[in-house]
């Protein structure tokens, strides 16, 4: 009688999910196609057509991430915002959504959106107060989480408030961009849909745009797949073949800025320059008994008031050398930004709140940076 092998590790999975068959004179990574239309002719089955409906280059990604996070379909788009769009799709006129009041500044643009043009209703809720949640899921149709939030970093009890939404009826979806799958795998903890800014920690080298969605629902799989080709949200395949490559690294990556950030934020809640630390490896943050319980990782942002207020973030901003000061987040090297310099960001975001994105520099150089640009900003 023969087994089947023990699970992999996801460590294992980012290697070898999506890998061409192993055949005598193969290649090993699945080849790029850069071709916009396919032989044809007759009548249409299920052959490709043209890449707006599908692409053999598009699979491999979409395998792989879907086996990283445990469900059966993994969807490619051109965005984040394409992503999270495909994902809200169920969201009915007047409907109503439950969304972080601290999330990406563009998801809630979009809803406020959605509201202003088709008359939904946005609860926006504290997401680490689980009754607050709960109540606000009562009437709703979806449930848009994040957790960790952006850029505050409140964690969700993501078990419990995905199993009210599913006892009420609510389709829940989750942004799992700052945890990876390799920090929580929100499937599992009893989410419908979990999607992702490709671009950021799977990409991981700031140099595509791209979103995904993963589900275990063939409907939503399909209406996912459907909201792509209708609204020409497709991914280039060349951006694609790029973030798979980036995906083969993802462990070695998150493992090590996850250290670094952890790293940094002891020491930053040490230091006299610092009015306030965010990140849910240090004991005394809000979440951290939450995020121990239901996360394998802490990730890799951090969170920074200086003291001084805002000129004194400005200053630790103008200050560094090393970090570089832009907008995104988890690529290997280490970012840092002043959140609200945008207008769009949420209002209750304190003025001198700095996002850190931790990369993977040797952490006595992040350290020697910041702490020098903590000193400048108290000048």
């Amino acid at each position: 009688m023969t087994h089947d092998p023990s699970p992999l590790a996801p460590a294992t999975v980012a290697v070898t999910a999506g890998r061409p068959p192993r055949v005598q004179g193969g290649p090993v990574n699945p080849p790029v196609v850069l071709s916009s239309t396919y032989v044809s002719q007759g009548v249409p089955g299920d052959e490709l057509l043209y890449t707006r409906g599908g692409t053999e280059t598009w699979e491999p990604f979409e395998t792989a991430l879907a086996a990283l996070e445990g469900g059966a379909h993994g969807v490619v788009l051109g965005s984040g915002m394409a992503a999270i769009i495909a994902a809200l799709g169920d969201v009915p006129p007047a409907g109503v959504v439950v969304v972080p009041r601290h999330a990406y500044q563009v998801t809630l643009g979009y809803l406020d959106d959605l509201a202003r043009r088709h008359g939904v209703e946005v609860r926006r809720v504290d997401i680490a107060d689980t009754e607050q949640v709960l109540a606000a899921l009562d009437g709703a149709d979806v449930l848009m989480a994040e957790s960790p939030t952006n850029p505050m970093l409140e964690v969700a009890d993501l078990p419990t408030i995905l199993a009210g939404a599913r006892q009420r009826g609510v389709f829940s979806v989750v942004d799992n961009t700052f945890a990876t799958p390799l920090g929580q795998r929100p499937l599992d903890l009893g989410a419908d849909v979990v999607v992702h800014s490709v671009t950021k920690y799977l990409a991981g080298h700031s140099d595509v745009v791209l979103g995904a969605v993963v589900t275990d629902d063939d409907d939503v799989a399909a209406r996912v797949r459907a909201y792509r080709t209708l609204h020409g949200a497709i991914a280039g395949p060349m951006e694609v073949f790029l973030a798979l490559r980036g995906l083969r690294t993802l462990p070695l990556r998150v493992e090590r800025a996850n250290a670094n950030a952890a790293e940094l934020a002891r020491r930053l809640a040490e230091h006299p320059r610092v009015a306030e630390v965010r990140h849910p490896s240090l004991p005394t943050d809000p979440g951290h008994a939450r995020a121990a319980r239901q996360m394998t990782s802490f990730g890799a942002i951090v969170g920074l008031r200086p003291v001084g207020g805002l000129a004194a973030a400005d200053a630790v901003v103008d200050a560094v050398r090393l970090w570089v000061p832009a907008t995104s987040l988890g690529g290997v090297e280490s970012t840092l930004e002043r959140r609200r310099r945008f207008t769009t960001e949420s209002p209750t975001v304190p003025e001198d709140l700095l996002r850190l994105s931790v990369g993977v520099e040797d952490v006595e150089d992040l350290w020697a940076d910041l702490s020098r640009a903590l000193d400048h900003g108290a000048r």
